[in-house]
């Protein structure tokens, strides 16, 4: 780690530069300054994979790839590969670090020249070894065509080159199938060959061959950057990626020492700091963070994570545009505007809501940020119906509310990360978790949900004396609930109710909803108890289970939802898509019920799969699908009691597909026809097998 880096950091201020929109959220080639400045490498299976290559490719062993291949989008860690490749031929080269400085000459031109798209080096000291670096693919600066041809040109050129040049190309899926299809449209037989192979390398697909080396093409090595989790530690034993920039993030040493903080006990930033410093909490939020991966099957890439880390440790400034950039600053500018709040006779909006984003800012809430900006409008109303203004005393809080919710209703999220932040609180929330689980609030001490549901029901002053002996929330979060619970015993009086009860109530309603969230994100997020967290749980054992017992229960599970409990139905009235006609005119095929199977993985030259599948059907009509997280949540819920007819329309989607997928071979079938009947309308007829065919008629026993 670079000393220099540890000694001048100074966070939380230097996280903002982490975002994907700053400079330090941005790796470029040998540039110190940007990307994980202050950090080790963070390691992954494939820059374990990158340096044996390196060794190889240096030593001249027979038979390694010459042709490297990193396939992914922005943010996925393609540079910091390619640098530390770099590096890793500069010393086995036993070059001395002048490998790189040609390298480095390369990729900064002289001011007014553009970066070229190709980086030509030779090794130097006599090594016969050429390189040829494409930092990103789809540039096309000094060179004519698209992007898509020069690629197709630039690896069938290599693949004639002499063995002693090596071609390593960071590359997007855009690219590789805007190469495919110009292949594909022009007719360019080899190139069309190798591109198809290696896309079918690069997918997810249950059948997907190897891609280190490619299979049939041993000369190319390629990697899809985006299948591996940055949260499961790497082969070897290693922590994960995550794990390591986030401990990084919350090291106390780079953080202002007890006391020293502008806004002092109050700053939410060093509050969230102090939480994440802990272990078993930093561990909680990895958990969130994974379980978002396995219930969304998207995937958390440098860029995404570093970006996190800065919004929930740093803020976001587009949230209070007048406020400064250092973030412990902005707290004491909040805890400022706060002050005159309570005696001030016409506070100001930013008075007002003030308390609320100091509430707000630590980094349960910053991640489950939603507080329905719906209710705003009807809140406004309800309050002048009441008569309640500003300048009361009593009401200056719940207007600070109105006015909070209304400000959720603009963005307020960094561009870079909304949509999964988004996602992940709808996802997970751990307001929307089952009252039936218990939750810790202390080392020895834990409590469920469904109990703090009661308590704030009832008062907040109820709820809040509940919570407050266990010490678990932060002052910030004591204070604005002492004020909501003030307003909600004054909303309780007699005179103040008696213009319009109905108001009052759901203004009460809405203030212990809001604490209750508050409180439930508060303590859920430390222990990782969100939405569905048991059935997250089991899916991730199944996903990481590579012996296979979990999925072979799934498997059974998933068979008899394709099957019913006379065997496997094929309708010969309609074709995928249409609606089954009235029951007297329809037409079942009904053969045994089909096997659904574990799938086994290859992962043998490829990452391990994010992804399990299963195998349905026998012979011609074998298949492959997707186990996703909705059809093993439907499982659970079926297994817990759910009606068939309650499922999700992704999960029926998927049932149905699989059906119509396994229903065009099993027809043609004579072997799985041999035991089949069919069934006619609904009073019981069916078509069974004779001597020369489906002929015999009979009625089914029983109808």
């Amino acid at each position: 780690m670079d000393e220099t880096s540890k000694v001048d950091a100074q966070y939380p201020k230097d996280l903002i530069e982490w975002t994907g929109d700053h400079s330090g959220g941005v790796k470029r080639l040998f540039d110190s300054l940007s990307g994980r400045s202050g950090m080790d490498l963070l390691r992954t299976n494939l820059i374990s994979k990158l340096e044996i290559w390196a060794t190889a490719i240096t030593s001249q062993v027979p038979g390694t790839p010459r042709i490297l291949l990193l396939v992914g989008g922005p943010g996925n860690g393609k540079t910091e590969a390619v640098e530390h490749t770099i590096r890793c031929l500069d010393a086995g080269l036993g070059a001395e670090g002048k490998l790189v400085e040609r390298v480095v000459q390369e990729c900064y031109p002289p001011v007014g020249q553009a970066v070229p798209r190709v980086i030509r080096t030779g090794a130097g000291r006599g090594s016969p070894l050429e390189l040829e670096i494409v930092q990103d693919a789809s540039v096309t600066a000094g060179c004519k065509g698209s992007a898509a041809v020069l690629l197709i040109e630039e690896i069938g050129a290599v693949l004639k080159a002499p063995q002693s040049l090596a071609y390593l190309c960071c590359v997007n899926r855009g690219v590789l199938d805007d190469a495919l299809i110009y292949a594909l449209d022009n007719d360019v037989k080899e190139a069309r060959v190798l591109l198809e192979s290696i896309t079918q390398a690069v997918s997810l697909s249950a059948g997907a061959p190897s891609c280190w080396p490619l299979e049939g093409f041993p000369d190319i090595a390629i990697w899809p950057m985006d299948a591996e989790s940055l949260l499961v530690s790497p082969d070897g034993g290693q922590s994960s990626p995550a794990a390591l920039l986030l401990e990084h993030a919350t090291r106390p040493d780079l953080w202002p020492a007890k006391h020293s903080c502008d806004a002092n006990e109050g700053c939410p930033f060093c509050h969230s700091q102090a939480l994440l410093s802990r272990e078993d909490h930093r561990a909680s939020l990895l958990n969130i963070l994974r379980w978002y991966e396995l219930s969304s099957g998207k995937r958390w890439s440098f860029r995404d994570l570093r970006s996190l880390i800065s919004y929930m440790l740093a803020g976001q400034l587009e949230s209070r545009k007048n406020l400064e950039a250092n973030p412990c600053k902005r707290a004491k500018h909040l805890q400022d505007a706060d002050k005159p709040s309570e005696i001030s006779k016409r506070p100001s909006r930013e008075e007002l809501t003030a308390i609320f984003y100091l509430a707000t800012s630590s980094y349960q809430h910053a991640i489950f940020h939603r507080w329905s900006p719906d209710m705003a409008g009807p809140l406004r109303q309800d309050l002048k119906d009441l008569g309640l203004v500003r300048e009361d005393e009593n009401a200056k809080i719940l207007w600070g509310l109105q006015h909070f919710l209304q400000e959720r209703g603009g963005p307020y999220l960094p561009a870079t990360i909304a949509t999964l932040l988004d996602s992940l609180a709808e996802l997970l929330d751990p307001a929307l978790a089952s009252p039936d689980v218990d939750v810790a609030v202390s080392k020895n001490t834990r409590i469920t949900l469904g109990d703090l549901d009661t308590q704030f029901s009832r008062s907040l002053a109820g709820g809040i004396e509940f919570i407050r002996r266990y010490g678990v929330l932060s002052s910030n979060e004591q204070e604005l609930l002492k004020r909501l619970a003030r307003a909600d015993y004054y909303l309780s009086l007699p005179t103040v109710r008696r213009k319009k009860p109905t108001a009052a109530s759901r203004i009460q309603r809405t203030l212990r909803d809001f604490a209750c969230r508050l409180v439930r994100r508060s303590v859920g997020t430390r222990s990782a108890v969100i939405a569905d967290a048991d059935i997250l749980t089991a899916f991730q054992h199944v996903v990481d289970d590579e012996q296979g017992p979990r999925l072979y229960d799934v498997a059974q599970q998933v068979q008899d939802l394709l099957n019913t409990s006379h065997g496997f139905e094929v309708s010969l009235t309609t074709t995928f898509g249409q609606p089954l006609p009235p029951q007297q005119r329809q037409a079942i095929l009904v053969v045994l019920p089909q096997s659904v199977q574990p799938r086994p993985l290859f992962v043998e030259g490829r990452p391990k799969s994010p992804i399990r599948f299963l195998q349905v059907g026998e012979g011609n009509s074998k298949q492959s699908i997707a186990l996703t997280y909705d059809l093993f949540k439907a499982v659970k819920e079926l297994e817990r009691g759910m009606s068939p007819a309650s499922l999700p329309r992704t999960v029926v989607a998927l049932l149905d597909t699989t059906r119509a997928r396994l229903s065009g071979p099993i027809v043609r079938d004579q072997r799985i026809l041999a035991n089949a009947r069919i069934r006619i309308g609904a009073d019981g007829v069916e078509i069974g097998q004779s001597w020369n065919g489906f002929n015999a008629i009979k009625k089914r026993i029983g109808v």
